[in-house]
């Protein structure tokens, strides 16, 4: 008896990838956030707290939690631990960035009420601190020339300390001395560099208030960051490049000067703007050097100057309404000011910077 066997298709369950696993979807974070700081803002009125930096706490708390809690149900532990490590370095850039906006939305909004032309082109003679009216000329050029002097006193000193440090005393004694010392200037206080200038410039030679002895002060609180900034970028050129310049007959110091510096441009640039964004805002040697005067004073080795800071400082301790309104305006100038030594800088390095391609 014949038996007619039928095939009969026989249905396999699908394998799981055990590499695949459930996913998020790419708007959770987003939607995460807006939650949490919806739950912030309540939990902050419920609560009777009428500061908005602790809405921003709880509403930053309550994003870490829950998002470690959503992905951990969903994809599990392990990728729920670098989710939260995300959602950590977010939240600090967060709120690294909004005190930066809150301060420049406040300077730009009080300081634009009073800045214009005029304001920049004239100063305060014949003026009374309490009365409207007035510019800020004399601050803007007495910062200028302090700032620039004290560049050409610093810049060149503290560039050649640090090629010394790296292309020559690497190791040595004296290099060790110059490191330990520059650490020791780049934390002191401004005013102990003041004091130094007032008690040398001043006391001991018998020279007057001016500028220049601010401007001295200053490359005092400059020189530390430039070599610092200056010898760090300089130890990330390729020891390749320097070996290779050598190997072609080219003296060290002709390869210092045009393979080591023009690739380390760009470092260099920025820690001479920063050691410049530094100075710019130093009030206490000037009042002690520069003394400050309404007057315009295009001469900076005689006679009282003033600065930009200087001046923000008397007109918002004059405190009448015309005054605090020229002192915002003032520090938007300064802001302004440092902004565009900044643009500069990065131009003037990326036009000398070496062209490379491929």
């Amino acid at each position: 008896m014949s038996h007619a066997i039928q095939e009969r298709p026989v249905s396999v369950a699908p394998r799981r990838d055990p590499l695949s696993h459930a996913r998020l979807p790419r708007w959770t974070p987003a939607a995460i956030a807006a939650g949490s700081i919806a739950a912030g803002i309540g939990i902050g009125i419920g609560a009777g707290w009428h500061s908005k930096v602790q809405w921003g706490l709880i509403a930053a708390l309550l994003f870490v939690l829950v998002t470690f809690a959503v992905t951990t149900k969903v994809e599990g532990r392990r990728q729920a631990k670098d989710r939260v490590a995300t959602s950590l370095v977010w939240v600090c850039f967060v709120l690294a960035v909004i005190p930066l906006i809150s301060l420049a939305w406040v300077t730009i909004s009080k300081g634009a009420q009073v800045l214009d032309l005029y304001f920049l082109t004239h100063s305060m003679n014949g003026v009374l601190d309490a009365e409207a009216g007035g510019g800020v000329y004399h601050a803007l050029l007495g910062t200028i020339e302090q700032v620039g002097i004290a560049t050409l006193i610093a810049a060149p000193i503290g560039l050649l300390t640090a090629v010394y440090l790296v292309e020559y005393g690497s190791g040595s004694r004296l290099a060790k001395a110059v490191t330990f010392f520059v650490d020791v200037m780049t934390g002191i206080p401004s005013i102990v560099a003041g004091l130094f200038i007032l008690a040398t410039w001043n006391l001991i030679l018998g020279f007057g208030p001016s500028g220049f002895a601010g401007a001295m002060a200053l490359a005092i609180l400059m020189m530390p960051v430039v070599v610092r900034s200056t010898e760090e970028m300089l130890k990330l050129v390729p020891n390749e490049l320097r070996e290779a310049s050598l190997a072609l007959g080219i003296p060290k110091w002709r390869t210092i000067l045009k393979v080591v510096l023009p690739t380390a441009i760009g470092g260099i640039t920025t820690g001479v703007m920063l050691a410049v964004a530094r100075i710019t805002g130093e009030t206490a040697p000037v009042l002690l050097l520069v003394f400050g005067t309404k007057l315009i004073n295009p001469n900076p080795f005689e006679g009282a100057q003033s600065s930009l800071p200087l001046y923000v400082y008397e007109q918002y301790a004059v405190g009448t309404d015309a005054a605090v309104a020229r002192a915002w305006a003032a520090a938007l100038v300064l802001i302004a000011f440092v902004m565009i030594l900044n643009l500069v800088a990065r131009g003037i390095a990326r036009w000398k910077a070496p062209k490379t391609g491929r």
